[in-house]
């Protein structure tokens, strides 16, 4: 039985869960209580995941950490430039 359904939905779920507070963030500019460092880690972690997801061709790892790479940078971007 193939389960890769569950990836999938995993990824949708891990993924939409940035949209809130990206949605937030952009529409209040307000950055004062979000965490540099938590971000910096999250947007590394992100990424790793992103080229681990492309070395093995694995679709639900690489489309899900491809837009909450997006979704994460764009929250950093805001704590950077917001200060």
């Amino acid at each position: 039985m193939d389960l890769s359904f569950i990836g999938y939905i995993a990824a949708v779920f891990t993924t939409v869960s940035f949209l809130p507070q990206v949605i937030q963030t952009w529409k209040t500019k307000q950055t004062k209580d979000i965490s540099l460092p938590m971000y910096l880690i999250m947007v590394t972690g992100v990424l790793l995941w992103l080229v681990y997801g492309i070395y093995l061709n694995n679709a639900a790892i690489y489309l899900a950490n491809a837009v909450t790479l997006c979704l994460a940078s764009s929250i950093l971007y805001l704590k950077i430039k917001n200060g």
